[in-house]
């Protein structure tokens, strides 16, 4: 990661990195075999990058992909995913240049909505729509939106609407979650909610509706997960978790019947574990764990990678990041 562009990651890494030998101390569950990151090789691919924006799009049928810092510059190129090939998009308006962006799917107006980001001077706090069946981007204009941060974490809740918490805005990790319902950002009220953070991992449990929330960037201890019901955030407790990272990687897999979630920078050091939370019944309880996963080829460590289902491969596919401070441009699919 380019300290310079993205400073205030330097500043928080002192207070972490002290957490991170704690945390490293759990992060010793059962392993779990028999799967493979796979190398895809497809004939075009977008330029390397890191802290892109990536999620899968319903409406469009295929993955998307936007912006990211490619180690010199700042990038507003689109890109779509269908399971065997990149497409470069040529959209007639685009949002501007950033990076640590983050964008989802909202199921009620079936469009991607794209928030947050930081162009090498500013943080941002504009809203984007991308429509997947006309291929286009829109500039939302809402009365109302969450303060303009870097590394905000967005993700489809369980009623199907687009959900932003935290980040950060260049003094202080926001402590707040917003709405998107279709033109407007709302702010919502909830008795509790994560600790202020930002570039946590979040990945949203397709059958039980579930978010899960990990890690990050935060003043108080980001070494911790959390699940939100689309009512209620709710702190866990498993037996065991992965060390603290900062802008991981996460996904939901259905057929691993598992939120995925992959690498991260650790104090400075890129990662490339491979992490699953998953459904682990024992005769005392039957509730949710991190289990890592012993995979028998993994891509190179990596943090701001973007990390998307792909129905029509029907597994989790993992493109770009970094590995100290280099960006990389390879893709990747996780075989059961």
């Amino acid at each position: 990661m380019n300290q310079n562009q993205f400073r205030h990651f330097r500043f928080v890494s002192g207070i972490c990195c002290g957490m991170a030998l704690l945390a490293a101390s759990s992060a010793v569950a059962a392993t779990r075999s028999s799967k493979t990151w796979v190398h895809l090789s497809p004939s075009i691919s977008p330029p390397a990058r890191s802290y892109l924006a990536m999620t899968y799009d319903p409406a469009g049928g295929k993955i998307i992909m936007f912006g990211g810092f490619d180690g010199t510059g700042y990038l507003n190129d689109t890109w779509t995913f269908d399971g065997t090939s990149w497409t470069h998009m040529q959209t007639p308006l685009s949002p501007p240049a950033r990076a640590a962006s983050q964008m989802a799917y909202d199921a009620i107006t079936q469009k991607v909505v794209l928030f947050g980001g930081y162009n090498g001077t500013r943080y941002l706090g504009d809203t984007w729509l991308w429509d997947g069946k006309t291929s286009r981007w829109t500039h939302a204009t809402p009365a109302h939106h969450p303060t303009a941060v870097t590394g905000p974490m967005l993700f489809t809740d369980p009623n199907g609407r687009v959900d932003v918490y935290g980040g950060f805005d260049g003094r202080f990790y926001q402590y707040s979650i917003w709405q998107w319902i279709g033109s407007d950002w709302h702010r919502l009220s909830l008795v509790m909610l994560p600790y202020a953070r930002s570039s946590a991992a979040v990945g949203v449990n397709g059958f039980t509706g579930e978010a899960v929330l990990f890690g990050g960037l935060a003043d108080i201890n980001p070494v911790n997960t959390w699940t939100y019901d689309g009512t209620n955030w709710t702190q866990q407790f498993p037996r065991t978790q992965p060390q603290w990272i900062y802008a991981g990687s996460a996904a939901f897999d259905p057929n691993l019947k598992a939120v995925v979630l992959f690498g991260g920078g650790s104090g400075g050091i890129d990662q490339n574990t491979t992490w699953e939370w998953i459904r682990e019944p024992t005769w005392e309880e039957d509730g949710f764990t991190w289990k890592q996963v012993a995979t028998k080829q993994s891509p190179p460590p990596r943090e701001g990678a973007g990390m998307a289902y792909s129905p029509s491969l029907g597994h989790v596919i993992i493109f770009g990041g970094q590995n100290s401070e280099v960006p990389l441009g390879d893709t990747w699919e996780l075989v059961p």
